[in-house]
């Protein structure tokens, strides 16, 4: 195993949290490849530079603060990036049920505020804010519910 590679790789997770796949991409970028990539993930882990859980709980826990998106979306990123059940579900344990509750609650008056300026047609206006609200991956059902409450 290249030392100075495993280094670079290092240097590369400590940056920030990166998946097994991520890490194996950027080996192949460097010409690594096969069972060198593969002992060379494993030291990193060993090493506690790639972490499936650390990673999940970081990325669902900014996506939901940084950019509001919901638990729909949010898994479904972390299954396309190739992660275990277990570490999407440790994942998404970092998001509180009412912290979610009253993200979805801003989320939809910001733009309902919007709306009201821009969209003179109350069903219309309805139907955009829902789209909005699943369009950031958050669950129809508690959408709606949030929609009638603030619509009062």
């Amino acid at each position: 195993m290249d030392r100075l590679i495993l280094q670079k790789a290092a240097a590369y997770c400590a940056y920030q949290e990166r998946t097994q796949d991520e890490v194996k991409k950027r080996l192949q970028k460097w010409n690594v490849w096969g069972e060198e990539a593969d002992e060379i993930i494993a030291e990193l882990i060993v090493q506690k530079y790639i972490s499936e859980e650390r990673f999940a709980k970081t990325y669902a826990g900014g996506k939901f603060r940084m950019k509001n998106w919901g638990k729909l979306k949010i898994k479904q990123e972390l299954n396309r990036r190739g992660l275990s059940e277990y570490s999407i579900h440790e994942g998404m344990n970092e998001i509180g049920d009412e912290a979610y509750r009253s993200g979805l609650h801003e989320l939809l008056l910001k733009k309902k505020a919007l709306l009201e300026v821009k969209e003179p047609d109350a069903f219309k206006r309805k139907q955009k804010l829902a789209r909005f609200a699943l369009g950031k991956g958050y669950e129809s059902e508690m959408v709606w519910k949030m929609i009638e409450e603030l619509l009062k």
